[in-house]
C-alpha cells in the first residue's frame, strides 16, 4: 500500500516510540530485578509477625531462634557492665555480619532483652522502683550460618579492636520463646507497666495465663535508638509469656 512522504514518516516514528517504550519497560524491570538482587535480608520485614506487631495485645507462638548472649545485673541506665554488655553484642554482630557477606548479606537485627528482678516481683504491670536489683539477658539475633566457631573468630578480632570488653561474657545460645501475649509499647520504658497491664489481661480474657519464672521471662525488643528518639516515640516489642489454663 501507498502512503504520502509524511503519513510514512508518521508510521516510522509511532514505530521507534512503541519500540522506546518496550525498551524503557525492560529496562525498568532489569533494574527493579538488581535492586530486589541486592537488598540485604532483614528479618524485622521478613517476620512481620514477630517485630511489626500492633499495638493492641495478641498471641503468638515464637519459634526457636538463634542469639548471641550476655548475662548481668544491674540497672541499665547506670551499670557499666550494662553499657559494655551492649557494646558486645553489637560488636560481635556487626564484625560477623561484615565477614560473612559472600554467605548472607542482612541487617543487624535490634537488641532485645530479657528481664526479671532478684526479689519478689509480682508482675501484673507491676512497676519497679529499685532498678538496681534488674537481672537480664541482653541478645542479638543471628542468621542460621552463625556458629560456635563464626562467633570466636569474631571474638578474636573484636578483642584486638577493643580490648577492654569481656568477650568471654558472649554466649551463643538457640532458644525457643513459644507461647507468648505480646504488643508494640510506644512511649517511655517507664510507661511499660500500662501495656504489660493490658497484654495480661488480654491474655487473662483468652483463657491464658501468665507463665514467667526463671525461664521464661518478660521479653523486651528495641526498635528505637534512646539517644536519638524522645522517650514519648520510643517503639519497644513487649512479650509475657504464657500457657493455657
Amino acid at each position: 500500500m501507498y502512503f504520502p512522504l509524511h503519513h510514512r514518516r508518521l508510521k516510522n516514528l509511532a514505530k521507534n516510540a512503541k519500540i522506546c517504550f518496550y525498551v524503557r519497560q525492560a529496562q525498568t524491570l532489569l533494574v527493579k530485578k538488581e535492586m530486589v538482587k541486592a537488598m540485604p535480608f532483614d528479618f524485622k520485614k521478613a517476620e512481620k509477625e514477630l517485630y511489626q506487631p500492633k499495638t493492641t495485645p495478641s498471641i503468638i507462638d515464637v519459634p526457636q531462634m538463634l542469639f548471641i548472649a550476655v548475662d548481668g545485673k544491674g540497672d541499665p541506665n547506670k551499670s557499666p557492665e550494662y553499657t559494655e554488655a551492649v557494646e558486645l553484642l553489637y560488636g560481635l554482630s556487626y564484625a560477623i555480619k561484615m565477614d560473612n557477606k559472600s554467605i548472607l548479606e542482612y541487617v543487624v537485627p535490634p537488641l532485645e532483652g530479657f528481664w526479671s528482678v532478684d526479689d519478689d516481683f509480682q508482675g501484673g504491670g507491676a512497676a519497679i522502683h529499685d532498678k538496681s536489683k534488674f537481672v537480664w539477658t541482653m541478645v542479638i539475633r543471628q542468621p542460621d550460618f552463625v556458629t560456635a566457631e563464626v562467633l570466636e573468630e569474631a571474638k578474636d578480632k573484636l578483642a584486638k579492636k577493643k580490648p577492654h570488653l569481656d568477650t568471654s561474657k558472649a554466649q551463643l545460645v538457640f532458644f525457643t520463646e513459644g507461647l507468648c501475649v505480646q504488643a508494640m509499647h510506644i512511649g517511655s520504658y517507664d510507661d511499660e507497666p500500662i501495656t504489660v497491664a493490658a497484654m495480661d489481661a488480654f491474655a487473662l480474657e483468652n483463657g491464658y495465663v501468665m507463665d514467667i519464672n526463671d525461664i521464661r521471662r518478660h521479653h523486651e525488643i528495641y526498635l528505637s535508638d534512646p539517644r536519638r528518639v524522645e522517650a514519648s516515640k520510643l517503639k519497644t516489642i513487649l512479650r509475657h509469656p504464657i500457657r493455657k489454663e
